[in-house]
This record gives C-alpha cells, structure tokens and sequence, in this order.
C-alpha cells in the first residue's frame, strides 16, 4: 500500500489494572491482577493502527527524556523520526481500570509531555505532514498544536481527520479547527458534549450531523459502540454500519483501532467510506477482544480474514 499517513498526537505509558467490577464511592474491591504496563495514548494507539493495517505512518509526538523510542515504538511500518524529547516533562501516563465484568474501561490521564508539544514542534515536521495521503489527530495534546497542523494540511490539500477526544467537558471546540476538519470522528458522549444533542434515534443523528456541517467539516462518524458507526457527508449520504459481534474483555482502544484502520482504506475523496468503514468495524471487534490497548491493535492479515469469513 503507497498511501502515507501522519498522526499528530499523544504518546502515554498506560499502567493498567483489571478488577471483577467497578466499584461505587468509598468501596474496596480485591483484584488477583497487578498493575500491567503498556504502551498506548490516543495517538500512538491509532498510528499503530494505521502501521499495522499497512500504511506508512508518521508519528509527531512528544515524550520525556528517559523514554526509549527503539523498544516502545517498534512497530512495521512506523516512522518515529518525528518524536520528539520534552526538556521539561516526563511521558505521558494513562492509569486504566478495566472492568472483567463488561469490558469497559475508566482512563485517567497526566498529559506530561503530550501537553508540552507546541505548534512551532509541528512546524519543525511540517514535511512529514506535507508529504502524506491523510493527517489524523487527537485532542490528548494542545488545541493550538492540532490547528497548526491541519492548517498545513489544508495549504497543501492533505486530508485531515478529527478525533475529538477526549472532548473539554465545557466550552466546545473553536470553530478555527473545525473549519480545517474534512471529517470528524466523535463517540456518542464526545459528540453530545460538542453539540448538546442527545443520540437517542435516527433523526438525533441527522441533527448532530448539521450541527457539523454548518461548521464546515463534509463528513461526520459517530461511533456508537456495539450498534455500529453512523456516517453521513453533506451530499446527503448517510447509513449505519453495523459493528462485528465479539467478546468484549476491554474496549481500550477500540476507537483509535477504527480511526486508524479506518484511514488506511479511504479514497481521498472519501467515496468508499462505507467499505472503508467496514474494514476499521472488523479491526475493532479484534480489538476489544484482547486485553490492553497498543497489544489488542490487529494486523492488516488478521482484519482481511474477519471479512473474507463475513462475506460468505
């Protein structure tokens, strides 16, 4: 596959323990699991994603002075010349807790070095942006920084792709990233939070789709976990893509495996999205099987076999 793909975003060291339920306020829980480590952060979580479905992928990141790159980020197809080092910050964590009972999952994040990657650290690798297919990006590093890189993006008519997590709790986003947005890819909570509309049917998901439109972006997904993925462009096309039946054992990653995966097969002018869809729909159903978030992200060989089996 020639199609180059750049993500700008974060890179976290997730410490992640697994207990039989969450509990409620003030309540102790016994686990028979210690505190596992892994690599993950929304970005490097769907550059991995988008390197092991078989595109290159550049990553622009941050991390902290004692990070090994070589070991934490050795994956196929992944071009880490664009990390760099915070002179002030440690790497990000994430501390998850998964529950065994349903397979979701509770994220606590210290942004570290994510937090201290600026707009002129984009600028320095504004080549691996110009030289790509698709640019796809987060919000677990500066709101600044993601406009700095779409902005160079849309000067040289590279796709960009939005995933607007996690979402402020207040205050929306600035209509400066949304207008430099082709499409964006919310879950239903991130999306409600963005546009105060409830996904409760299928009129609820036009609605939130106009909300976007009227901002400038053309194509909106809205993921909406175990019914699927909604999308719709602003040529009218819209549908429902179903999602793949599986054992949830922890949801970690699912989203940024759809994004990445997701990049991987569309056409530039998005024409395919219901293929292209369905292809990141089987990469995460692999996902959500595994325990873990950079660990569960299948290979390119595994998602195809899911839908050669789906087709007959």
């Amino acid at each position: 596959m020639s199609k180059i793909i750049t993500v700008l975003g974060s890179t976290n060291i997730d410490k992640v323990v697994q207990v039989p339920r969450f509990g409620a306020s003030g309540e102790t829980i016994h686990t028979n699991q210690h505190l596992v480590e892994a690599m993950g952060g929304k970005g490097l979580n769907q550059a991995v994603s988008s390197a092991r479905s078989g595109a290159k992928t550049n990553m622009i990141t941050k991390v902290g002075k004692a990070f090994d790159i070589e070991k934490n980020m050795a994956v196929d197809n992944l071009n880490t010349d664009a990390v760099m080092r915070s002179e002030t910050e440690e790497t990000g964590q994430a501390y998850i807790t998964v529950s065994q009972e349903t397979g979701d999952n509770l994220i606590y994040i210290y942004g570290g070095a994510n937090d201290d990657l600026t707009p002129a650290d984009v600028q320095a690798h504004a080549q691996e942006i110009i030289e790509s297919d698709v640019i796809i990006s987060q919000l677990e590093t500066p709101i600044e920084t993601v406009i700095e890189g779409f902005k160079i993006a849309r000067e040289h008519g590279i796709k960009t792709i939005l995933n607007p997590a996690p979402m402020p709790e207040a205050g929306g986003l600035p209509d400066a990233l949304l207008k430099l947005t082709d499409l964006i890819a919310p879950n239903e909570h991130e999306s409600y939070l963005l546009t105060n509309l409830e996904l409760t049917d299928e009129e609820s998901m036009l609605r939130s789709a106009v909300y976007y439109f009227k901002r400038g972006i053309d194509t909106v997904i809205i993921t909406l976990g175990e019914r699927g993925s909604f999308y719709m462009r602003d040529n009218g096309e819209q549908a429902i893509i179903p999602a793949f039946k599986t054992n949830a054992v922890d949801t970690t990653a699912a989203g940024d495996t759809f994004i990445g995966a997701l990049a991987t097969r569309l056409n530039p002018a998005f024409d395919n999205l219901p293929e292209a869809m369905r292809y990141a729909a089987a990469a995460s159903s692999v996902a959500v099987s595994r325990p873990g978030a950079q660990p569960s992200i299948p290979a390119e060989d595994e998602v195809l076999a899911i839908l050669a089996v789906s087709d007959h």
